[in-house]
């Protein structure tokens, strides 16, 4: 029996994984938190029966405790509450399924704690990752990706860069799918919609990241989080557009062989992968039909157009706090268009401003870390957008 806790069960990722956790007895769910859905939480805390729920908002959490108090299970709230889940003595691992820079803390000291990371969080190490690293070698702990082009990278090296070997990677190739505007130029998203931006053409997953997939920033959000995970620099991570989302990212060695990593675009796979690692079980759905494919398509991405992808290299080179300003200012963009009250291409320009106007730290800690992201959120405040 594995005992796990999951920050962010009722978003995609948390649901997904607990759809795992019914297919597989050996899986126990110990903890779970959530943002704001209440409801959910409360249906997820009677089926699976954990030890502690938490919720953001103490008046939630007060409306949980209510509602599940014919039952045995401890409700708590806030940063405090997500730190505790994080934590949880009872835990092996720890799926970091919650959205945003808020899950940097508690994946801070689930690692102090011993606990293996089911990561995926990337701005814990968009913004942290010189922190997470070094203290996850420390502590001896997994850092286990669950976004599908780092577990396909990670697949792909397995073997060849452990088990007594470590053969030379030269390239780590991270395929897009391009998101539901490729093919279009700026003239043409001038005046797309929220509805237009989340119509994902392979993938189910949340708002945000669906409209960071539209940009291309969730591609360099990716390139700064696989620098950090395999210890890679920035040049030499490629990313190409794989429109049917079959590779999920590739890699190349010096001898100029190229591993891939290929299947359905099915999030439990890299989820279940990171659970069992590195054992693989079955999993139900569909599988693919290679007689029935009638090609695959590999393009380069129209920089030109979808500007997110150079504003990561450019985060990443200047380095410091600039990946921090890159994530916050994309993060509050984000909010804003969901809210309908800024345009698509507007996010560019938000992003651009706050990387533009920032001084760097270099090599912050925690705590400047979390005081760019005000730093982000106060500047563009005072754009009065």
């Amino acid at each position: 029996m594995k005992n796990i806790a999951i920050i962010g069960s009722t978003g995609s990722i948390g649901t997904q994984t607990l759809e795992i956790v019914r297919e597989n007895k050996d899986l126990n769910v110990v903890a779970i938190s959530a943002g704001s859905n209440v409801e959910l939480l409360e249906k997820q805390a009677r089926e699976f029966q954990p030890d502690i729920v938490g919720i953001w908002d103490e008046d939630k959490a007060k409306q949980l405790r209510v509602a599940l108090s014919d039952v045995n299970i401890r409700v708590v709230s806030g940063m405090e509450g997500l730190l505790e889940i994080a934590t949880y003595h009872q835990s092996e691992v720890l799926v970091t399924a919650i959205v945003g820079m808020i899950g940097i803390r508690p994946t801070i000291e689930a690692i102090k704690a011993g606990k293996d990371i089911a990561l995926a969080n990337k701005e814990t190490l968009v913004t942290a990752g010189h922190i997470i690293m070094p203290l996850a070698k420390e502590k001896g702990v997994k850092i286990l990706p669950v976004d599908s082009e780092h577990s396909a990278i990670f697949q792909c090296i397995h073997g060849e860069t452990n088990m007594g070997v470590d053969n030379k990677i030269s390239r780590l190739l991270i395929t897009a799918s391009g998101g539901p505007f490729r093919g279009r130029k700026r003239e043409e998203l001038l005046d797309v919609t929220v509805e237009d931006a989340l119509k994902h053409p392979n993938w189910a997953m949340g708002r945000k990241i669906t409209i960071d997939s539209a940009t291309l920033v969730n591609k360099g959000l990716e390139v700064i989080e696989a620098r950090w995970l395999f210890d890679i620099q920035p040049e030499n991570i490629e990313v190409v557009v794989q429109p049917q989302s079959i590779i999920h990212s590739m890699v190349e060695f010096e001898d100029g062989s190229v591993k891939a990593q290929l299947g359905t675009p099915d999030m439990k796979l890299p989820i279940q992968y990171a659970l069992y690692y590195p054992e693989r079980r079955f999993l139900p759905g569909d599988r693919l039909d290679f007689t029935k494919m009638s090609g695959i398509i590999i393009d380069t991405p129209d920089r030109e157009t979808f500007l997110g992808l150079d504003f990561a290299y450019k985060a990443i080179a200047i380095g410091g706090s600039m990946p921090t300003v890159f994530n916050a200012a994309n993060e509050k963009a984000v909010a804003l268009f969901l809210d309908k009250r800024i345009k698509f291409l507007q996010i560019y320009d938000i992003i651009d401003s706050c990387m533009n106007a920032h001084d760097v730290i270099e090599n912050p800690n925690l705590q400047e870390i979390l005081d760019t992201e005000q730093w982000v959120y106060n500047f563009i405040d005072g754009m009065n957008i």
